[in-house]
């Protein structure tokens, strides 16, 4: 891998004054190697502001969902080309939140890849299992299954990272051991190679699941991670550098 992703999800958080978290994370860029890419994920009520902010400083803006079509009657919905017309670079799509929360499946899940794709952006295909699934011992077999169902043809490094989270250590403060994490992270790995053969091996994986300034090293440093998706720990700047500097 040529570099580490932090990538920080803010979710439903963030006003227009939070902005000055972001100014705080370009004047701390300097100190985070240049090994490691940062990109933040605000609302989208923020992200053409944050990305006009951020242009040539080293932090990328992306989106947090988009619908599947380029555009028409789906209110309240953002499609993937508006994102990129805002200045993002990457969308998150399948989040646990929005599999939850709003009944997506790994069809829809896949359809969003692919107008990411279409707007010429860089899809963050999220996946994880929850605690009963741990539990009975299909942690694997699930997010295996979410991987064949979520990613097209044609993923490359270039267009594609996938972020594994353990829904259950999502915002719980849990984490699981290094040992589940490099488990986890080595299926993945292997399912990607299988089906996308060198492009499978250079396609990012991050891990996120309550990773902050303290158990960041340790989980960087886990085989197949090669970054992090970070969510309430990326709403300071102060912990989200801590973060990238641990890259």
């Amino acid at each position: 891998m040529t570099s580490t992703l932090i990538a920080g999800n803010w979710k439903m958080n963030g006003l227009a004054r939070s902005i000055g978290e972001l100014e705080a994370m370009i004047a701390g860029r300097s100190e985070v190697p240049d090994t490691v890419d940062l990109l933040i994920c605000p609302p989208a009520t923020l992200v053409a502001a944050f990305a006009l902010r951020a242009q040539n400083t080293g932090v990328s803006i992306g989106g947090q969902d988009c619908h599947a079509a380029v555009s028409g009657a789906h209110t309240g919905d953002i499609s993937a080309e508006m994102l990129a017309d805002c200045g993002a670079s990457h969308v998150i799509v399948g989040h646990s939140e929005r599999r939850a929360d709003h009944g997506e499946t790994d069809a829809v899940v896949r359809a969003k890849v692919e107008a990411v794709w279409r707007a010429g952006l860089v899809a963050i295909a999220c996946v994880g299992e929850t605690e009963a699934e741990r539990d009975a011992g299909r942690a694997v077999e699930v997010v295996e299954r979410q991987l064949d169902g979520s990613l097209p043809e044609r993923a490359t490094a270039a267009n594609l990272v996938v972020a594994y989270e353990p829904v259950w250590a999502i915002g719980t403060g849990r984490t699981p051991t290094v040992e589940d994490v490099a488990s986890m992270h080595a299926a993945i790995r292997l399912v990607l190679e299988k089906r996308f053969g060198d492009d499978g091996g250079a396609i990012k994986i991050l891990y996120g699941g309550s990773v902050k300034p303290d158990n960041a090293a340790t989980l960087l440093g886990v085989d197949h991670v090669n970054g992090a998706l970070v969510g309430g720990a990326s709403l300071k700047a102060s912990d989200f550098l801590a973060i990238a500097k641990a890259g």
